[in-house]
Formats: structure tokens, C-alpha cells, sequence
């Protein structure tokens, strides 16, 4: 309601209202909702032009009808008082929708005074406000000096709970560690790193400590900024995971729970903490996306690659996050982020690929038991069936090789799958329920289970589909 008339007499309506000039014989009929017959909106919002919807009519309105006010009457719709909106004129009134335009009959001098009654009721209710602000100003002004309102929490009463993400993040955050590994040439890189146990050894990927491992820098620094020099204790280039401990590591070191990676479903909430392109503690959130995902990675140096059957999540992951903690909702760790599909294109002017929703970390389960062995022994095992598979794209299956690795026998002498009657040529489909497409995602499978572990394979040869039962072997390193 405007107040412009505010301590002025209000001008009183014409006694009779004005003549058209020009007029038709008969009045323009209206359309339907409010429109005339030319499809002109009938508060004037909805023209083309205007500030209602978009795309009034295609045809121009008449000009010389209706005609327009005269100077000292409010022009229709424009807000001011004195407007016809409600009191019976063109549009919503008693005349009702879609009925014939009519010229509004002489209103009485005593709707001036209905109009002084809005504006004065305005001008006690903006009193009133008034009033209510100036005393809250006044009383917080005599007790603090400030008339800024400030809660008493901030943010609100919000309770962290331990399911929360801020509250998994709290307690997590002290127990990872950004690494900064640095080769004998002064290359080096970022990573992330958990704590595993007391003794102070730290999980990680190995293409993150790789090049620290013969004679090279390697120092870890917590969220709290304590930093300590470490050392590789074993790496396993297959499964991309390494194992490096803090030198003088201290006593009051909190290891992170280990979770269960067999039990996680697809669409279960995940939480990521790492240092994307540098940015230490940085803590990210998602679902898991896929389970059992084959990936071939590889660090871009030319060496051999890794193979997982990862869990695949949306939480954003970037280079530097590698060797973090994927964590549930409960803080467990299920997961190390290790790899990340990408478009290719550089973030942040590194050149460096970014993330677009699709992580791969090493499930828990298997990185456990690698991450032991390293720390018992220095070295990795890994699980064989003794057979040399292809590693080009396949959809099929992943076939036996003619030929091994360096000329070697494509199926090992006295191995496992020469014991289960395996030869070259044969296409493995699957392993235990798990569909086998591939060279890469067979290995991936295989190296999710421990030596001696049997399994079953189904294969084809000659057209056939066969089953049979392999226990499998074991090698140890990576050569």
C-alpha cells in the first residue's frame, strides 16, 4: 500500500465518470480467465512485455479503447490508492470473470475515508514495528553495547552424532595424514595415508610412496601440523597398496576401525578424506556407486599396472586423494581411494585430471590382509591360478594364452589350473557367480582371495560350457 498521500487530504472521486470518446456501439467482450477477446491479460501482468508470464497476445490491443483516465486518477493497477483491484471495475470484481466490461458505477466520498482507515492502519501497525525494534535495540544496546541479535549457538542446537558426517569427520580427521614422498631426483608427489595400528604403520596406495622407496624422502603430517619423517616397509605394486611407518611415531596414535567391504551395498553412504591437489584434510561424501567394478590402473609411469575389483563411489576424489580412507557412515574404513575415471581435461592449472563421480578404492578386506603380509614379511602374496590370460578388451571372457609371459608355458606345470585340466585356449567366463569378461577383471577376482582358497570356474572350450574346482596357488613379489 503506498503511503504518498500521507498528512494530505485525499482527492475526492468524480462524480460521474468519464464519457468515452469514439466509443463502439458495443463493448468489447472479455474472454475467458480474466482476458478480453484480443487475449489481453486483464490486470495487465500477462502482456507481452509485462512483468507476469511471458507471451501475452499476438495481436495488439485497441488504443482507443478503453480510453484512459483522467491525470488525477490512479491509472489501473499501478498499486496506488485508489485502484479498482476488488471494488467491482475491470478484472476480478462483481462483475466476475469473463463477464462483459461495464463502465463502474460513482463511488461514494466515503471510500476516501476507507482508504485514510488503510493507511492510518499501515501507519500503526509500521508504529508498532517500530516501537518492538526500537525497545529490543535499546535493551540489547544497555546489556552487550551492540544491537546485533546472535544466537546462542551457532548454527543452532545441532548435535554431532557419531552417524553424522561432521561426526564421523571429527574422528577421523586426527588419525590420517597427508604424505609427501620425494624420489632420489627430487620428484615427488602427495598422498594420503591412514593410521593402521599403535606401532605407527600408515596404509596407503604404493603408487603414492613409489618413488620413496629406494633412498627417497618420505615425511607424514597430521591435521594437528605435527610432521615425522617415515620409511616404506613393503609395497605391493599389483594390489596398490603399501604400508610406510612414522619414524619416533608417538604413543597416543588412534588406528581407524576397519569395516567390513563384503557387507557394504550398492547406494550406502560414503565418506572420503584425502588432499585433492594438495589440499590436506579435505573430506568429501557419496554413495557406493558399483560393487565389484574391475579396474586396470596405472600411475602413468610405464610400469606394470594394478588390478582390483573395486567399490565404486560418487564422493569426490582427485589426485592427491589417493591412499585415503573411503569411510561408511559409522566411520569404518571400507575402502582405499586409489583411481579415478576422468574426462582427461586439468583442474586447478596442474594439467591434472579431476574427478567426475567415478572413484575406485581397494576394498578393505583385501587391503587388510596385503597391508599385513607387508609389515610380517616386506613383501606381497598373491593368489594364482598358474595361467597366462590375455590382457586385450574382451567382452567374451578371458582366454588362455598360447604363449606365457617371457616364453614361459601358458599354463604352469603341476599349477593350479594344469591340476584342474585347464589348457590354452580355453575362455573363463566366470569365477564362483562372478561374470568374467576379461583378462584384467579375472586377475582383479583373483587377487580378492587369499592362497589356498578354492574356487570355481566356468569356462568354455569348443563351444562347450564346463565347471570345475581350482585351489589356488600363491606368488610371492612382484616379480
Amino acid at each position: 500500500m503506498s503511503t504518498e498521500n500521507e498528512g494530505t487530504a485525499v482527492p475526492p472521486a468524480p462524480s460521474a465518470p468519464p464519457v468515452p470518446v469514439d466509443a463502439p456501439a458495443a463493448p468489447a467482450p472479455q474472454g475467458p480467465y480474466g482476458q478480453d477477446a484480443q487475449g489481453q491479460a486483464a490486470h495487465g501482468e500477462g502482456a507481452s512485455g509485462g512483468a507476469g508470464h511471458p507471451g501475452g497476445s499476438s495481436s495488439a490491443p485497441d488504443p482507443s479503447w478503453p480510453p484512459p483516465p483522467p491525470p488525477a486518477t490512479p491509472s489501473y493497477g499501478d498499486g496506488g490508492a485508489g485502484s479498482s483491484y476488488g471494488d467491482g471495475g475491470a478484472g476480478y470484481g462483481a462483475g466476475g470473470w469473463g463477464s462483459s466490461y461495464q463502465q463502474p458505477a460513482p463511488k461514494p466520498r466515503r471510500r476516501s475515508g476507507l482508504v485514510v482507515a488503510i493507511l492510518a492502519a499501515a501507519l500503526v501497525a509500521g508504529g508498532m514495528g517500530g516501537g518492538l525494534g526500537y525497545t529490543l535495540a535499546k535493551n540489547n544496546d544497555e546489556n552487550s553495547g551492540s544491537t546485533t541479535v546472535s544466537a546462542s549457538t551457532s548454527g543452532g542446537d545441532l548435535k554431532r552424532d557419531p552417524g553424522t558426517v561432521a561426526g564421523v569427520a571429527a574422528k577421523a580427521l586426527p588419525s590420517t595424514v597427508t604424505i609427501e614422498a620425494e624420489s632420489n631426483s627430487g620428484e615427488g608427489g602427495t598422498g594420503t595415508g591412514f593410521v593402521f595400528d599403535k606401532q605407527g604403520h600408515i596404509v596407503t596406495n604404493n603408487h603414492v610412496v613409489a618413488g620413496a622407496v629406494d633412498g627417497g624422502k618420505l615425511t607424514a603430517t597430521f591435521p594437528s601440523g605435527k610432521k615425522y619423517d617415515a620409511e616404506v616397509v613393503g609395497h605391493a605394486q599389483g594390489y596398490d597398496v603399501a604400508v610406510v611407518k612414522l619414524k619416533n611415531a608417538p604413543s597416543d596414535l588412534k588406528p581407524l576401525t576397519l569395516g567390513d567391504s563384503e557387507k557394504v551395498a550398492v547406494g550406502d553412504a560414503t565418506i572420503a578424506i584425502g588432499a585433492p591437489f594438495g589440499l590436506s584434510d579435505t573430506v568429501t561424501t557419496g554413495i557406493i556407486s558399483a560393487k565389484n567394478r574391475p579396474v586396470a590402473s596405472s600411475d602413468g609411469s610405464g610400469s606394470q599396472a594394478s588390478y582390483m575389483s573395486a567399490l565404486q563411489t560418487d564422493a569426490s576424489i582427485n589426485p592427491g586423494n589417493s591412499g585415503g580412507p573411503l569411510l561408511d557412515a559409522q566411520g569404518n574404513v571400507i575402502g582405499i581411494n586409489s583411481a579415478i575415471q576422468s574426462t582427461g581435461n586439468g583442474g586447478f592449472g596442474t594439467g591434472q585430471s579431476g574427478s567426475i563421480g567415478l572413484g575406485f578404492a581397494i576394498p578393505i578386506n583385501q587391503a587388510e590382509y596385503v597391508a599385513q603380509e607387508l609389515i610380517k614379511t616386506g613383501k606381497p602374496v598373491y593368489a594364482k591360478i598358474g595361467a597366462s590370460v590375455s590382457l586385450d578388451d574382451s567382452s567374451d571372457g578371458a582366454q588362455i594364452t598360447d604363449q606365457g609371459a617371457g616364453g614361459a608355458a601358458p599354463v604352469e606345470p603341476g599349477g593350479p589350473a594344469a591340476k584342474a585340466g585347464l589348457k590354452p585356449g580355453d575362455v573363463i567366463t566366470k569365477l564362483d557367480d562372478r561374470v568374467i569378461d576379461s583378462g584384467p577383471t579375472l586377475i582383479g577376482e583373483i587377487w580378492t582371495h587369499k592362497p589356498g582358497d578354492k574356487v570355481t570356474i566356468t569356462y568354455e572350450r569348443g563351444g562347450k560350457q564346463q565347471t570345475v574346482d581350482v585351489t589356488l596357488g600363491s606368488r610371492t613379489g612382484d616379480n
